[in-house]
């Protein structure tokens, strides 16, 4: 793959293709660790976020997460308490609010099948100098920003419904 580089230009043709490949290649990934614990792809990745989160949030930190709206967070928030891995439990100061605590127990069973999946994916690493890390590191940081500023974007500005479906352009019915 690296033989095609000429100059900044051949570079960035390079990352282009690149990064759609690494984009696709996640996407796939988690639908099938989605697939193997029971969870929507979503629902994964909206699991992955709370773990992330210091304490227990609101269904509506939830939304602000994922970027769904509190409907839908709430739908979601729904479907991984069946599954067993988010508690509801009211907020200890305030007890008009409701708070999402994710479940240890399923957090470390989930932790588990990872690890036998990815095994010590830091491996992938091991060539690579600390300029090279923190580069990747920078990029991912940049490509965090970059994604929600796009994701706001295309949800200020939705797809007219009128003119397309999802197979494809409208044709005239006849009255």
């Amino acid at each position: 793959m690296a033989g095609n580089r000429t100059g900044r230009s051949g570079l960035l043709a390079e990352l282009s293709v690149v990064s759609r490949r690494y984009m696709a290649s996640y996407a796939l990934f988690n639908q099938a660790v989605a697939d193997r614990i029971g969870l929507h792809p979503t629902d994964l990745q909206c699991l992955n976020l709370l773990t992330l989160e210091q304490q227990p949030v609101t269904t509506g930190r939830v939304a602000e997460l994922t970027g769904l709206t509190t409907g839908s967070a709430t739908r979601l928030v729904d479907r991984l308490e069946r599954a067993g891995y988010v508690v509801r439990q009211r907020d200890e100061t305030d007890r008009r609010r409701v708070l999402v605590a994710t479940v240890p127990e399923k957090i470390a069973e989930f932790g588990r099948m990872w690890d036998s999946l990815a095994g010590d994916w830091s491996r992938i690493f091991d060539e690579l100098d600390d300029a090279e890390l923190a580069a990747i590191v920078r990029h991912m940081e940049r490509t965090v920003e970059f994604s929600g500023e796009q994701i706001a974007r295309l949800r200020e500005h939705p797809r007219p419904q009128d003119s397309q479906t999802p197979q494809g352009p409208r044709t005239p019915q006849a009255s």
